[in-house]
């Protein structure tokens, strides 16, 4: 993720001097759960299973402790190099998708209700959702999950959902990334090389405007191509670090993103977070749906 770092300003003067590394701060993830790999050793302060697994940490899917890398991987089985956004960062993860990413929303509604429950007792601030429903899912489903996250966010939490990945027509934006109150994360138009040298547009990320008329994504982050905690690290011939590409990795960059911005302002609420991090969004190619791109460097500039 260390090109990431370099696209959002995230190695800026401030973060430098002042190692606003998320120190403090601590971020719920919603996923396939986390294996024990060693970026993220130490810092895992609790996990339950609600897929019906054992309650130790466990991810026989691998996207959630992707996920978990990119919002506080410390990079150590690299020397740095694939550091996550906020490696100082703690973790809450719940378990709520089985090993091929698919789960119900009453899983999905249990994890949300474990937070809620524990929100005063385990401190945590943000809360990551790397989690979308397909379109056909029936409304009455849809409805509930919406809900359910929006009651976090009204309970003073930061919310983080990814737009999903059946865009770029309109009213493509998943559940609940279509919600007002949460902060829903896109990624923007993306141009790669391909295998004959070419160049090929990638354009997936979901896109607004929402059955209520609300532009989403609101913001858009690096999502195509990134580099993170590969959870099958330990087994023979596994690499330490895995690709993989959708708005579910754009999440905790943002989510990571936040976590060294309460490292610096511990007292700001989700909408003063929320209104911090539209006013430093820059405006770049493929992020005309929303505020803009992600640029840590001015969302951690002094309050004003």
């Amino acid at each position: 993720m260390k090109w990431v770092k370099q696209l959002v300003g995230y190695w800026c003067e401030d973060i430098r001097k002042q190692r606003y590394l998320g120190k403090g701060i601590r971020a719920a993830i919603l996923d396939t759960g986390v294996s024990g790999h060693p970026d993220l050793r130490g810092r895992v302060v609790d996990f339950r299973d609600f897929t019906g697994g054992t309650q130790t940490c466990r991810d026989d899917s691998g996207h959630g402790t992707h996920v978990a890398g990119i919002l506080a991987g410390d990079g150590r089985a690299s020397g740095g190099v694939y550091g996550g956004m906020a490696p100082e960062a703690e973790l809450l993860i719940g378990k709520v998708l089985d090993r091929e990413g698919n789960g119900n929303v009453d899983n999905v509604l249990e994890g949300i209700s474990w937070i809620l429950d524990n929100r005063e007792e385990s401190l945590v601030r943000i809360v990551n959702i790397s989690v979308g429903t397909q379109p056909e899912l029936a409304q009455g489903q849809k409805q509930r999950f919406l809900e359910a996250v929006e009651e976090l966010w009204d309970k003073g939490l930061i919310v983080v959902v990814s737009a999903g990945n059946y865009g770029p027509g309109e009213g493509t934006v998943a559940v609940p990334g279509n919600s007002r109150k949460v902060i829903t994360v896109g990624v923007p138009d993306t141009e790669m090389r391909t295998a004959s040298r070419g160049r090929n547009n990638v354009n997936y990320s979901g896109r607004g405007p929402t059955g209520s008329c609300v532009v989403k994504p609101d913001v858009f982050a690096p999502g195509t191509g990134i580099i993170s905690c590969n959870a099958r690290y330990g087994y023979p011939g596994e690499h330490p670090y895995i690709m993989k590409t959708g708005t579910s990795m754009a999440a905790p960059v943002v989510s990571g993103a936040i976590a060294c911005l309460l490292s610096k302002y511990p007292d700001m609420s989700n909408v003063e977070v929320k209104l911090k991090l539209r006013n430093s969004c820059v405006k770049s190619p493929g992020t005309q749906a929303g505020w803009g791109l992600l640029n840590v460097e001015k969302l951690l500039e002094a309050r004003e």
